[in-house]
């Protein structure tokens, strides 16, 4: 099993944690979301992407760029440097 491209770290609480999993969903791309208030080892590598080792979030790694909190538009800046396909199909 390869390591996902893109990563969320995050709680299932947070009203942002649940924006970039339907942001991502909508684009049709997979990424992996990580609870750092459920899992321990998901706080810990959270702790390590930052000097202070707090755990800010959500964190986006997309192929290991990091990105606190986001707008959509740096979303998509990183996605389309990493040559990520970005569907943007709508349902009729």
């Amino acid at each position: 099993m390869t390591t996902p491209i893109i990563q969320i770290y995050g709680a299932a609480r947070c009203h942002k944690s649940q924006y970039y999993q339907q942001y991502f969903r909508n684009k049709n791309l997979n990424f992996t979301f990580l609870d750092v208030e459920k899992n321990a080892a998901s706080a810990e590598e959270l702790r390590q992407l930052y000097p202070n080792r707090k755990l800010h979030f959500p964190t986006l790694l997309i192929n290991g760029k990091r990105l606190r909190n986001p707008r959509d538009k740096a979303i998509e800046k990183q996605l389309t440097k990493q040559e990520l396909s970005i569907s943007t199909t709508k349902t009729p």
